[in-house]
């Protein structure tokens, strides 16, 4: 009878924890840690754990997930640039794109956020890198308008490229490891004024590629990348978003709906009175935040992973749990 009753409740105590676990809630949540945990493992380089399980990429990978399912070009960290026929242009144009940017350079233009208005790159301000931008998801920027007018011109006739700037890349800077956000997007590379040297190179990956003055290179920048030059020479190329060409119409649909909504949110400006948008507007709030939690980090990484942790944890619980 005892092992009648041992029985009965072993086999409910495994009902109730089958019907919990394929709750609607706890198959958002097996979802989210699977699509996770495909991010970290994908490909050859890993983010140590403790960092990937608070980085914005396990947050993004249940959509990011999805881009790569319905990609229809290769998941691999470098792609054939004459895959993409309509960036051709630009490099054609390579040398006026270079004049302007060369302009902007020398009325210091391209420079660094001196606020905090730039979430997507202010952790690479402190290396030295610097930008302009000419687009970003829809936003026009009139200071680019007004002083590149032509770069500006051969960007506005390619659909596709949904975010351009400058970027600088100055004399011994290094960009640390990090991956990128969104997957909707892929990363377009024009050299312009470069060390033509593999003293300045970009690893994706794992693999190095070194930038030479008129010559593009395109990338996954949701694999592990980071970059460094140690020339004695800036280095500045025209960084753009590309669409990341999907394989239906439904998710070139969806796709084109996040970047326009949540993304574009993060524009900021080139000169007082351009707009920015509203999670830059939030992350100049927050911002003395993170600064006390950078601080605290460098006092007792300890107690600041386990306050962050803790935070994350009691959210989970909060969302799936309660």
């Amino acid at each position: 009878m005892a092992q009648a009753f041992d029985a009965m409740t072993l086999a409910t105590t495994i009902g109730n924890a089958v019907a919990f676990l394929v709750t609607p809630r706890m198959l958002v949540l097996d979802a989210i840690v699977a699509s996770a945990l495909a991010i970290h493992f994908r490909g050859r380089e890993r983010l140590k754990f403790l960092r990937q399980l608070t980085d914005h990429s396990t947050f993004m990978a249940p959509y990011n997930c999805l881009a790569y399912l319905f990609s229809a070009v290769p998941n691999t960290p470098f792609l054939d640039v004459r895959q993409f026929p309509d960036l051709k242009p630009l490099g054609d144009n390579w040398q006026t794109i270079r004049e302007e940017a060369l302009a902007l350079y020398d009325q210091d233009r391209i420079r660094r956020s001196e606020k905090f208005d730039d979430l997507a790159f202010n952790s690479f301000f402190k290396s030295g890198w610097k930008r302009f931008y000419l687009k970003w998801y829809g936003e026009q920027h009139a200071s680019a308008n007004a002083l590149c007018p032509k770069t500006v011109a051969l960007l506005g006739n390619i659909p596709t490229v949904k975010a351009a700037m400058f970027a600088l890349l100055p004399p011994g800077a290094r960009l640390g490891r990090h991956r990128d956000p969104f997957a909707g997007s892929l990363r377009y590379h024009l050299g312009l004024v470069t060390p033509n040297s593999d003293a300045c190179r970009i690893y994706v990956d794992g693999q190095m590629y070194s930038w030479r003055d008129g010559e593009a290179v395109l990338f996954d920048e949701t694999y592990i990348h980071h970059a460094a030059n140690d020339s004695d020479v800036n280095r500045i190329i025209l960084f753009c978003d590309v669409e990341r060409p999907l394989r239906t119409r439904a998710a070139r649909a969806a796709n084109r709906f996040v970047a326009r909504t949540f993304v574009a949110a993060a524009a900021t400006s080139n000169e007082p009175g351009e707009k920015v948008g509203v999670l830059n507007r939030i992350f100049g709030v927050v911002y003395r935040g993170r600064d006390f939690a950078k601080r605290m980090k460098d006092l007792n990484r300890f107690a600041y992973y386990t306050v962050k942790l803790s935070l994350i944890g009691g959210l989970v619980y909060l969302v799936f749990m309660a």
